[in-house]
C-alpha cells in the first residue's frame, strides 16, 4: 500500500509544486493569512441585502455559515494541510483528477476573479457618492466618471501587487484593523440607538418565517451564499506561507471575524436605518450616521474614508491572489510561459498586468462604451444593468468551482487514503457532511441566481436567464478551448525542445546529485520558465526538467 500510493503521488507532481517555492519567498503569517481570508470573504457592503429580508436574514447568516463557510473551511483546511502547492483549487483537483479537470476548476475559480478586481471599485464609487452627499455634493453622477474611478483602483491594485510583497502586505494587515473598527461603528450605533430609548425601525417580531415562491424571502439564503464564497482563495499562495499551521489558524480566526462581522453589520442597519433604506449598499454609513446622533455626520464621513481605503487596498488582495493562478499555470504549460515571469521582487508581474488589463477592458466596456451605445435604457441604468449581468454570470461560475472543491475532497480521500489518514483533521464522516452540505448550499446560490433579476426594474427573468446563463456557459467554453490550445503548445514546444536536447552534446545535460536535479535557484529579474518543460498531459516531468526549466529562469 506504502509503494503503490507513494508511486501514484510522485506521478501526480506538478512541476510548479516542484518549482514555485523555489521563485516565490515565503511571507505571509497568520495574521497575513487572515487579513487576506477578509479581504475576499467579507464585502461588509453584502450585510444591508440580508438585513432588509428581516429577522429571517439571522436564521439564513446562520444556516450559510453551518452549511457552506464552516464545510468549505474543513475542507480546505484538510487539502491545504495535504497539498500546501501554489494554486488551491487548481492543484487539488489536478490530484483528484488529473490536468484537464485541475486546469478547468483553476479557470472556474481565476474567471470571477477578474470581476472581483472590479466590485472593490464599485464600492469605492458608492461610498465616494455617499461621501458627497453628506456634504450636499453630487459626484460622479456621470457612468464614464464611474468608470474612470474604478480604472484608477485597478491602477492602484496592481501597483500594490507589483512592488515587494512583504510591503503590500504590511499594508493590507494595517487596513484589516482599520476595517474591523469600522464594522465594530456599525454594531456600536444599534446599542446607542437602542439604549437611547429609540425602537428597532426593523419589525423584529413578525419577519422569522422562511418563504418561498417568487415573492418569498429564500433567495436572501441564496444571497448568503455568494456573500461567503472565496474560502479557499488565500491558499493560491500556498508556497508563500511560512508556518503551515498559518493554514488552519486563517480558516479558523477568519471564519470566526467573517461570521461576526457580518452578523454585528446587519444587526446595526435592522436596528437604526429605516426600512426603505436598508436595501441601499450604503445603509450601513447610514447606520452610523443615524445611530451616533450629533456626532453621526462625523462618524459617518471617517467611516466612508475608511470603506473607501479598505476597498481600494482589497482590490490589490483579489489582483494579486487571482494572479497568481495565471502564474503557476505558466510553470505548468497550461498557459503561454510568460505568465511565469517575475520580477526583481520576486512578484509574478506577467500575470498580474495581463490580470489587471482584462479587468480594465471590462470596466471600458461597461461603464464608458456601453452607456453611449442607443439602446433606449438610460446611461447610468445600463452600465448598472451589464455589470450585474456579469457578475452573475461569474458567480456562477464561481460556485461551480466550489461545487468541484467539495467533491475534491471526497476523491482525494479514496485517492491518497494513506495521507488522507496521517493529516486527517476530522472523521471521515464528517468530510462527507461538508462534501453533501456544501454541494446542496452551492446548488442554493444557482438557484438565488437564476431564480429572480438582482435588478428587476431594468430587465424580466427570461432575459437575465438568458444572458446570465448564456455568457456564464460561453465562459466554460472559452475555458475549455484555451486548456487545448495550452496542451497543443505545450507539445510543439516539447518536441522542438527534444530536438534541441538531441543536438547538444551529451556533456551539455544538467548535472545530478545523488540521482535527483540540483536544487533550484531563487530567480531574481524577469523570472520565465524555460520552454523545455515536458507537454502537460504528461504526469511524469524528470527531475533534470525541473532543472533544465529553473536554470533559464533568469533573463
Amino acid at each position: 500500500m506504502e509503494t503503490t500510493e507513494t508511486s501514484v503521488h510522485s506521478a501526480d507532481v506538478l512541476p510548479s509544486e516542484r518549482i514555485a517555492g523555489g521563485i516565490l519567498p515565503k511571507v505571509l503569517n497568520s495574521f497575513d493569512m487572515v487579513a487576506i481570508f477578509v479581504a475576499i470573504v467579507l464585502f461588509i457592503t453584502n450585510a444591508p441585502g440580508v438585513a432588509a429580508a428581516g429577522s429571517v436574514g439571522y436564521i439564513y447568516w446562520i444556516l450559510g455559515f453551518l452549511a457552506f463557510l464552516v464545510p468549505g473551511a474543513i475542507v480546505t483546511g484538510q487539502l491545504g494541510l495535504m497539498f500546501p502547492g501554489e494554486g488551491s483549487i487548481y492543484l487539488w483537483t489536478h490530484k483528484a483528477f488529473g490536468s484537464f479537470m485541475g486546469f478547468f476548476a483553476g479557470f472556474c475559480a481565476w474567471w470571477p476573479g477578474i470581476l472581483s478586481i472590479i466590485v472593490p471599485g464599485v464600492v469605492v464609487v458608492t461610498f465616494i457618492q455617499h461621501l458627497g452627499s453628506l456634504f450636499n455634493a453630487t459626484l460622479l453622477d456621470q457612468p464614464w466618471e464611474e468608470g474612470l474611478v474604478i480604472l484608477a483602483v485597478l491602477g492602484v491594485s496592481l501597483v500594490l501587487s507589483l512592488i515587494r510583497f512583504r510591503v503590500t502586505q504590511n499594508i493590507i494587515s494595517t487596513v484589516f484593523v482599520a476595517y474591523a473598527a469600522a464594522i465594530l461603528l456599525i454594531g456600536l450605533s444599534a446599542v446607542l440607538w437602542l439604549i437611547s430609548g429609540n425602537h428597532p425601525t426593523s419589525d423584529i417580531g413578525g419577519t422569522w418565517n422562511i418563504t418561498f415562491g417568487s415573492s418569498g424571502n429564500f433567495t436572501t439564503f441564496g444571497f448568503v451564499i455568494l456573500a461567503l464564497l472565496g474560502i479557499e482563495v488565500p491558499l493560491n499562495m500556498g508556497v508563500e506561507i511560512n508556518d503551515v499551521r498559518a493554514i488552519t489558524r486563517y480558516l479558523l480566526w477568519g471564519s470566526v471575524v467573517v461570521m461576526l462581522a457580518y452578523l454585528i453589520a446587519t444587526f446595526g442597519v435592522m436596528m437604526v436605518v429605516p426600512v426603505k433604506d436598508q436595501p441601499n449598499t450604503t445603509a450601513i454609513a447610514e447606520a452610523v450616521q443615524i445611530g451616533f446622533g450629533s456626532a453621526g455626520t462625523i462618524l459617518a464621513v471617517i467611516f466612508d474614508i475608511i470603506i473607501i481605503g479598505a476597498f481600494l487596498f482589497n482590490a490589490s488582495v483579489f489582483n494579486y491572489s487571482f494572479g497568481r493562478l495565471l502564474f503557476i499555470s505558466g510553470l505548468d504549460r497550461r498557459l503561454p510561459a510568460a505568465m511565469s515571469k517575475v520580477n526583481s521582487q520576486k512578484v509574478p508581474w506577467v500575470a498580474v498586468v495581463v490580470q489587471t488589463i482584462i479587468a480594465g477592458l471590462f470596466s471600458v466596456a461597461i461603464f464608458i462604451i456601453a452607456p453611449l451605445l442607443p439602446t433606449g435604457i438610460k446611461p447610468g441604468d445600463l452600465a448598472t444593468l451589464m455589470y450585474y449581468i456579469i457578475l452573475a454570470a461569474v458567480t456562477l461560475i464561481w460556485t461551480l468551482s466550489m461545487c468541484i472543491l467539495f467533491v475534491d475532497v471526497i476523491i482525494i480521500r479514496r485517492k491518497y487514503h494513506e495521507a488522507f489518514t496521517r493529516i486527517r483533521l476530522a472523521p471521515d464522516w464528517v468530510f462527507y457532511l461538508c462534501a453533501a452540505l456544501g454541494l446542496v448550499s452551492s446548488g442554493v446560490g444557482f438557484y438565488a441566481t437564476i431564480t429572480a433579476p438582482w435588478v428587476p426594474t431594468l430587465i424580466d427573468l427570461t432575459g437575465w436567464n438568458t444572458w446570465v446563463i448564456g455568457i456564464a456557459l460561453l465562459s466554460l467554453v472559452i475555458g475549455v478551448i484555451v486548456y487545448f490550445i495550452g496542451q497543443a503548445s505545450a507539445r510543439v514546444a516539447a518536441a522542438e525542445a527534444a530536438i534541441e536536447a538531441e543536438a547538444l552534446p551529451i556533456s551539455a545535460a544538467p548535472e545530478e546529485v545523488n540521482g535527483t536535479a540540483e536544487s533550484v535557484e531563487m530567480t531574481t529579474d524577469n523570472t520565465e520558465i524555460s520552454d523545455t518543460v515536458e507537454a502537460p498531459d504528461s504526469v511524469e516531468v524528470a527531475e533534470s526538467t525541473d532543472e533544465e526549466i529553473a536554470s533559464k529562469t533568469t533573463e
